[in-house]
Formats: structure tokens, sequence, C-alpha cells
């Protein structure tokens, strides 16, 4: 793995085209094992860089650590996830994604990792995801340790959504393409 770090922060978004789909795979850890040529384009990176490098190397300081850790606790609970995810690429850039994410099993049910289907969501969506986005980082902020931060989102997002595993999926499919 040649990873490569991302360059700072461009202001720029990368629109995906309406038919783009963005796909990848990971192992058990979150390392990519499968990144597909549209993934490589909108992200920046080569192959090289990207296989065995986290799926974090694209996190957007905009994205609230309560979403991932929300996304995270579904996923080790053998669910699906459907989220808007805001990332970045290597130069910099940012791009907007409606996630659909799985994790794969084997044989007896083992986990061998998670497989993310992304396309472009609609600019209402966006525009929502922001608003909710700028709101949980104010709040995130607040928390000194990144636990703390992530709890205090987590209650924020509750309180926003009441029931989160139903509400936060009602809400995201409103974005689906």
């Amino acid at each position: 793995m040649a990873t490569a770090e991302a360059s700072p922060l461009s202001g720029v978004e990368r629109i995906l085209d309406d038919d783009a789909i963005v796909v990848s795979k990971t192992d058990p850890q979150g390392r990519i094992v499968y990144a597909n040529d549209t993934f490589l384009e909108v992200a920046g990176y080569t192959e090289a860089e990207l296989l065995g490098a986290p799926h974090s190397i694209l996190r957007h300081p905009a994205m609230p650590r309560s979403v991932f850790a929300f996304l995270w606790q579904r996923l080790e609970q053998g669910r699906e996830v459907y989220a808007l995810v805001l990332n970045r690429s290597k130069n910099g850039d940012h791009y907007w994604v409606h996630a659909h994410v799985t994790p794969s099993l084997g044989r007896g049910g083992a986990l061998r990792g998670y497989h993310s289907f992304r396309r472009k969501p609609p600019r209402s969506s966006v525009e929502e995801a922001e608003r909710l986005y700028r709101d949980l980082l104010a709040i995130e902020s607040r928390g000194i340790t990144k636990a703390e931060q992530v709890r205090l989102g987590l209650e924020a997002m509750r309180g926003t959504f009441g029931d989160l595993d139903a509400a936060y999926d009602r809400w995201s499919w409103k974005a689906a393409p």
C-alpha cells in the first residue's frame, strides 16, 4: 500500500454524474480491498494508493463523528446502512454520496468485510444534510474527548429523529437516487 496524504481542503465540490456508481469493498477492519474505476476517478487516488488503506482516508472533517458511530453500530449488528456522506478527494475537493453499505458474510455467517454502493444524491437532500451535519458538528465540538463528541452527537441525532433507526432510515431514503 502506497497511501498518499490528501491535500488541504479546496472548497471545490465534485458532482457525480447521474448514472455514476461508486463501489468499494473492505475487509472487516475497514481497509479497502476493491475500488471500481468510478471510485478511483472521483476520489482522485490510484488503486495502489487505496488498496489496503482505511476507508476513512476519504473522511471529510465536516462529517460528524456521531453519524459514523451510528453507521458502524448498525453494521456491527449485521444490518445494512443507507446514509448521506460527505467525502474528501485526494486533491482536497469534496463530494456527496448516497451510500448503501452492507456487511459481506461468508460461510457460516462469518463477517468477510463490507460492500458499499454509492450514487449521486438529490441536491435538496445534500442541502438538508449540510444543515444537519453543521448542527451536529457544533454540538460535537462541546465534547472534550472523541467519545464525548460522539455521545453528544448521538443524543442530538436522537433529539432530531426520535427513534433513530427508523427515522434515520426514512430521512436517508429521501436521498435515494
